[in-house]
C-alpha cells in the first residue's frame, strides 16, 4: 500500500511478516541484541536516548547520529533470513540495521530524517516493527499540512525510499496510553 504524500516514496506492508514469525523473532531480538542506551546531542548537550538500541551491521558499517559515531556490533544469526528477504523482494542491500527497543509509551523517537551524508542521497530504510502496535507518523519538511500518521502493528514492513528524507521527516510520538513493547529494525546501506 503506498502513502500518499507528494514527492515521497512510502510504501506499508501490513502482515509482512507473518505473525508467528513475528513473535518468534522478538523474543531472539529481546534475549539475543546487546541493548543499550546512546547518548544523543540534543539541543547543544548530551542526552541519554529515550529508547534502548543496538547498531548492528558489516563491520565497515560505522555511523554517525547527533555528533556520536557508532560501531556496529556483528550480525545474530537471527537476522540472516530477514536481511536476505528483504534484499531479495526490494532489490536493495542492506549492510546494517538499527534496532530500537520501546519499552513503553514514554520511548519514542522524535521528528528526524535518516539524510546522513553515508546513507546517499537517495537511500532505502526498511523498517520493520515487532510487537505492540505505535503511531508512526510523517511530515513535509517546509509544509507541515502535508501529513500522515499510521498505527504499525506487529509484523508490518515501512519502506521509504527516492526523496523520502530529502523532503519529510518520521516520528515514533510519545504516548501517554498504556502501550506494550515494541522493537523496530530499521535497515539501511551505509556508504564506506
Amino acid at each position: 500500500m503506498r502513502i500518499d504524500l507528494p514527492g515521497a516514496d512510502v510504501q506499508w506492508f501490513p502482515g509482512w511478516l507473518a505473525a508467528p514469525d513475528a513473535e518468534a523473532l522478538r523474543l531472539a531480538l529481546l534475549a539475543q541484541v546487546a541493548w543499550e542506551v546512546h547518548r544523543i546531542r540534543l539541543f547543544g548537550r548530551e542526552v541519554d536516548s529515550p529508547r534502548l538500541s543496538s547498531w548492528i551491521g558489516d563491520p565497515q558499517a560505522r555511523y554517525r547520529y547527533s555528533g556520536a559515531e557508532f560501531r556496529p556490533h556483528p550480525w545474530p544469526d537471527v537476522l540472516a533470513p530477514l536481511r536476505a528477504r528483504l534484499e531479495a523482494e526490494l532489490g536493495a542491500g542492506f549492510n546494517s540495521v538499527l534496532v530500537n527497543r520501546y519499552r513503553d509509551g514514554r520511548d519514542a523517537m522524535g521528528w528526524h530524517s535518516d539524510d546522513e551524508p553515508e546513507l546517499g542521497a537517495r537511500p532505502v530504510i526498511a523498517s520493520l516493527s515487532l510487537g505492540a502496535p505505535r503511531r508512526f507518523a510523517l511530515r513535509h519538511r517546509q509544509d507541515k499540512t502535508l501529513k500522515r500518521e499510521i498505527a504499525l502493528g506487529h509484523g508490518d514492513l515501512v519502506v521509504m525510499a527516492g526523496d523520502t528524507q530529502r523532503l519529510y521527516h518520521h516520528a515514533v510520538p510519545r504516548t501517554a496510553r498504556p502501550v506494550g513493547e515494541r522493537i523496530n529494525l530499521t535497515f539501511r546501506r551505509i556508504a564506506p
